[in-house]
């Protein structure tokens, strides 16, 4: 069996099919290699500009494989035009499929939209310490679902990023200084006077206490039981809980010495004697 006996002209064959098929199929293959180098190209530069921009390279990394799947997509659809294939009903497709997994991962894609934002606005870095939501933490990564912090007790955290963002957080790291609060109360039989002189002397001779902004040490209530002072001093944020924990055992101990109660809740209990019925 040849070509002739089919009815089929060799040179019409080859004019009609193989000539222009081959052409389409050859222009196509150049659109998409073509296409594939300017994609490369074009993401390498935007990378380059947002690393020189000093973005974040979790958020350089993510926008550059974006922009290179979205172009490389254009390339091929592009390519496919120039087979004669309907691209039509192929971004059509393509958009209905992306509406349904767009549905099907809307909590994971709110977690990346508040991810992006931290990135950009950067509430906080890592190695700062933070509470979000009631968990406290330093932050160890930032991703774009979720931030990982570990506890002080060595706990690692997952918060999803829809939780940070979308919450009240509070870095206790940003600035370089923090204040000491504490509340420190005495009996009422005690010397008031004399116990404010000891605690500014204490406070103010700590060696790590700022000398500016200035502590401050004064009586803030008359509660049930105490006389209760506050306690403010200024520290470097480094130095907070070693301040916190020093002042609160040597205010003990001096208070001691000194003879000035630290009065605990205490309550009294009455019995009431009745005679029984006869």
């Amino acid at each position: 069996m040849n070509l002739e006996s089919l009815n089929l002209n060799p040179e019409l064959l080859w004019a009609d099919y193989v000539l222009p098929w081959g052409t389409q199929i050859i222009l196509a293959l150049l659109i998409f290699i073509i296409g594939r180098i300017a994609v490369g190209m074009i993401t390498n530069g935007v990378s380059k500009v947002m690393t020189t921009a000093k973005l974040d390279p979790i958020l350089v990394n993510f926008l550059s494989g974006i922009l290179r799947s979205v172009l490389l997509l254009l390339v091929l659809v592009f390519a496919l035009s120039k087979l004669g294939l309907d691209t039509t009903s192929l971004v059509a497709l393509l958009g209905a499929a992306g509406l349904a997994v767009g549905l099907a991962l809307k909590d994971s894609l709110s977690h990346f939209a508040a991810g992006v934002m931290l990135i950009l606005f950067r509430p906080f870095k890592v190695g700062d310490y933070v509470e979000i939501n009631g968990v406290g933490g330093s932050v160890e990564q930032i991703t774009i679902l979720s931030t990982r912090l570990k506890s002080p007790d060595n706990k690692v955290i997952t918060v999803p990023n829809g939780s940070v963002f979308g919450n009240t957080m509070i870095n206790f790291s940003e600035q370089a200084t923090r204040r000491v609060d504490m509340v420190v109360g005495i009996g009422y039989g005690s010397d008031l006077l004399k116990a404010k002189a000891i605690l500014e002397e204490m406070v103010n001779g700590h060696e790590l206490v700022l000398k500016d902004p200035a502590p401050k040490i004064a009586v803030s209530e008359l509660a049930d039981s105490s006389v209760n002072f506050v306690v403010r001093p200024w520290v470097n944020a480094a130095d907070y809980w070693t301040v916190k924990w020093d002042l609160t055992e040597k205010i003990k101990l001096r208070f001691d010495e000194e003879g000035i109660e630290i009065p605990f809740p205490q309550m009294s209990v009455h019995f009431e004697k009745t005679e029984s019925a006869a």
